[in-house]
C-alpha cells in the first residue's frame, strides 16, 4: 500500500482494510466500512484555507479506489479548544497566492475557479458523503455542507453564508447549490440578510436529514447512519446518487441516467446477492426453526412459518 500523505489541516480516521486472502493490510481505527476526515484547526474554528479544502478533495480520491472505505464522514474536529465548528468558513486572516491581486477581476475569478474545482470534486466523490455538523457550519463550512449526500446535526448546530456583512458573498457554490435543498426564496433570504439558522429550522426546511443531541447521542447516529451506508450496495448508492443530485438538474436526462444505471447496476455482485437472498429462506434465529416460543405461543418473527428470509450480505460491488 502507498503511504498516506502528509495533512496538515485533516487528521484521517481509517477502517481495516484487507487483501484478496483476508490478511490485515492496514489496521483501522473505525468499526464500519467507512472513513473519517475531521478538519483538524480548532484554534480557528477549523476556518477554511485553500489548503484546506485541497486536502480534503486530495483524501477523498485517495478513497475512490479503497475497497475499505464505502462511505465517509466528514466533521469538524472532536477535540475543539474553543467552541465547537464543523467549520466558521473562510480563513480570512490566511495568505493567498501572492501573483493574485484583489483588484484585477480576471485574477479573482480565476482564483474562485480554482476553488470550485475543489467543491466540484468533493460533490462528486462516488461515495456517500456525510456532513457530521456539530456547532457552526458558516460561510465555506456551509459550502462544504452543501456538497454532501447526507446532513446530520447536533441539537447546537449553526447554519448560513453571513459573507453579505463582509461584502461580499459565498461564491464557493453556495448561492447555487442551496437554492435546490431549501427552495429559492429561504436562499435568498439567507443570502441576503446573513442570518444563522440553527439546526431544527435546517431539519424543518429538509437540508438536514437527521439531528440528535450533542454528544453521545449525536455520535451514536453519526456512527449508526455511516455503518449503514458502509454495508450498503455501494454500485447501487453510487447511481443513487449521480441521479439525484445530477440527473434532477435535467429531469429528461435523469430518466436516461437511471435506465442506463440500471444495467449498470444490475451487473453488480450486490444486486444478484440482495435478489437471492430474498428467495432464499432461513431458520428462523428466533425460535429456532420450530415455528413457536417455548410457551407453547406463535413466534412473532416468522409467524409460525418457521423461515424466514435471508438478509443479503453486500460486499459493496
Amino acid at each position: 500500500m502507498t503511504e498516506e500523505p502528509k495533512f496538515e489541516h485533516i487528521k484521517i480516521d481509517w477502517p481495516t482494510a484487507k487483501d484478496d486472502d483476508g490478511n490485515v493490510t492496514r489496521e483501522g481505527t473505525v468499526d464500519g466500512n467507512y472513513a473519517v476526515i475531521s478538519m483538524n484547526r480548532p484554534d480557528r474554528l477549523n476556518a477554511l484555507t485553500e489548503q484546506t479544502v485541497a486536502e480534503i478533495s486530495e483524501a477523498l480520491q485517495m478513497m475512490e479506489l479503497d475497497m475499505s472505505v464505502r462511505a465517509v464522514v466528514l466533521r469538524g474536529t472532536k477535540d475543539f479548544t474553543k467552541k465547537p465548528a464543523f467549520s466558521a468558513g473562510a480563513d480570512l486572516a490566511a495568505m493567498v497566492d501572492p501573483r493574485l491581486k484583489m483588484n484585477v477581476p480576471m485574477h479573482m475569478s480565476m482564483a474562485m475557479r480554482t476553488r470550485h474545482r475543489e467543491y466540484d470534486n468533493i460533490e462528486q466523490f462516488h461515495k456517500p458523503l456525510i456532513a457530521a455538523v456539530d456547532g457552526f457550519a458558516l460561510g465555506g463550512g456551509f459550502e462544504l455542507v452543501l456538497a454532501c449526500d447526507i446532513v446530520i446535526a447536533s441539537d447546537r448546530a449553526i447554519f448560513g453564508i453571513p459573507e453579505i456583512h463582509r461584502g461580499i458573498f459565498s461564491a464557493n457554490g453556495g448561492v447555487t447549490r442551496l437554492a435546490p435543498k431549501i427552495g429559492l426564496n429561504r436562499a435568498m433570504r439567507a443570502a441576503y440578510f446573513g442570518e444563522q439558522f440553527d439546526a431544527k429550522t435546517m431539519l424543518d426546511w429538509g437540508l438536514v436529514s437527521w439531528m440528535a443531541p450533542a454528544g453521545d447521542e449525536f455520535e451514536k447516529l453519526v456512527h449508526e447512519k455511516a455503518k449503514w451506508l458502509g454495508e450498503a450496495p455501494t454500485t447501487a448508492l453510487f447511481i443513487i446518487k449521480k441521479c439525484v443530485k445530477f440527473g434532477t438538474r435535467y429531469p429528461e436526462l435523469g430518466i436516461m441516467m437511471e435506465q442506463l444505471g440500471f444495467g449498470v447496476n444490475s451487473a453488480s455482485f450486490d444486486s444478484k446477492e440482495g435478489i437471492a437472498a430474498f428467495n432464499r429462506k432461513v431458520r428462523c434465529p428466533i425460535c429456532g426453526g420450530k415455528g413457536k416460543m417455548e410457551d407453547g405461543s406463535e413466534c412473532p418473527n416468522c409467524k409460525g412459518r418457521k423461515r424466514i428470509k435471508d438478509t443479503p450480505h453486500f460486499k459493496g460491488i
